[in-house]
């Protein structure tokens, strides 16, 4: 078994474990959501604190989503200029780019531990959860955005990708 496989192996199921999670929290917002509607109109009655953990789940996916969003070509990003430019220097604007995404991310990590220390003693509305709870949703999507960042990075330099939509 070499190293390349074993790694290829991990990304799989990381990738993999990432999907599923952003598939489950939507599954969940749906059903709480679909719950409360056919509670408030078949019985009058609806929960209170659905709205708010439908809130904060939905921002858990988003963040859990943004390193999928990278890897799928499925974020922001203008490639013309790049692929106009002498192979060399197109390069060096890829590295580029992944070193200001890395250090970005990086103090999106540590600013959003901040946060949801700093929110720590003060309680949600609904639920009453330390908000700091939800919070987390920034440090840990800053996490993975990460960890897909570095899988994804050199095969990114290198241009040896296919995005989801097709294109590279």
């Amino acid at each position: 078994m070499t190293r390349g496989s074993w790694i290829e192996r991990w990304e799989a199921r990381f990738v993999a474990l990432n999907r599923a999670l952003i598939a489950g929290l939507l599954a969940i917002v749906f059903a709480i959501v679909l719950a409360n509607v056919a509670g408030r109109h078949l019985f009058g009655a609806s929960f209170a604190w659905v709205e708010e953990a439908a809130r904060h789940l939905m921002i858990l996916g988003v963040f859990a989503g943004a390193g999928l969003a990278l890897r799928e070509g499925r974020l922001v990003a203008i490639s013309a200029l790049p692929d106009m430019l002498p192979p060399e220097l197109g390069r060096a604007i890829r590295i580029g780019v992944v070193c200001a995404m890395a250090v970005f991310m990086a103090m999106v990590l540590r600013l959003g531990l901040q946060f949801a220390e700093f929110g720590w003693n003060k309680s949600t509305m609904s639920t009453g959860m330390p908000r700091g709870v939800p919070y987390l949703s920034i440090p840990f999507g800053a996490a993975l955005f990460l960890i897909h960042l570095a899988l994804f990075a050199r095969r990114f330099i290198r241009r040896e990708f296919e995005f989801a939509d097709g294109g590279a």
